[in-house]
Formats: C-alpha cells, sequence, structure tokens
C-alpha cells in the first residue's frame, strides 16, 4: 500500500515540478554529500556523482523521498545491515546497494569527498 502511494506522489512531484531540473539535480546532489553522518556523506555523495545526472525523473523522485528516511536507515539498508522496508524497495535503492556493496570503498579518499 505504502509503495504505491510513493508512485503517487512521484507522479504529482512530475507533474507539480516547476524546479529547473540542473538546480534539482545541483540541489540532492548537496543533500547527498551532507546528511550527517560522515559514512553516508561519503556513500551518498559517491552515488550522486555516479548517477544524479542520468537518473529519469522518477528516479529523482525516487531518491528525493529516499534522502528523507535518514542516514542511519539510508545506510543500514545499503550496505546489508537491516532489511529495506517494502516502501524503499525501489530501483534507486537497488542500485545503491549494488553501489555500496561492489564500488563503495569508504577507506579511499576522493576528490570530490
Amino acid at each position: 500500500m505504502r509503495k504505491k502511494s510513493i508512485r503517487r506522489v512521484n507522479q504529482n512531484m512530475s507533474k507539480n515540478m516547476t524546479e529547473d531540473n540542473t538546480v534539482r539535480r545541483k540541489k540532492l546532489l548537496h543533500r547527498s554529500r551532507y546528511t550527517g553522518m560522515k559514512e553516508t556523506d561519503l556513500m551518498l555523495g559517491r552515488f550522486a556523482n555516479k548517477y544524479i545526472n542520468i537518473f529519469t525523473d522518477e528516479e529523482l523522485n525516487t531518491y528525493e523521498i529516499l534522502l528523507k528516511a535518514g542516514d542511519p536507515s539510508i545506510y543500514a539498508w545499503a550496505v546489508g545491515r537491516e532489511e529495506v522496508p517494502t516502501e524503499y524497495e525501489t530501483s534507486v535503492m537497488k542500485k545503491l546497494q549494488k553501489f555500496a556493496i561492489y564500488e563503495h570503498d569508504p577507506a579511499v579518499i576522493e576528490k570530490n569527498d
């Protein structure tokens, strides 16, 4: 049921979107880099660097909703410490989980960190 509500929110956000996508992507990138928990900042910042410019509008909406879930939860879901709640089981979460497990190395400092 909650999964349907996220889809409905996604549709409404797309219809009501007045913000230029370039600005929106920059804001989401910034929010990804400054979540409050350093581990999540690094993971989401790097994830956003890779995907934010190729996300569809629907994926941007989904990612924006995901960021509102809170960084401790997002991190736990992404690295597999906790099961992902049904309403957050999306293609974006699957990409984030794959990224967190196979591509993200928190021990390496990158240029954009």
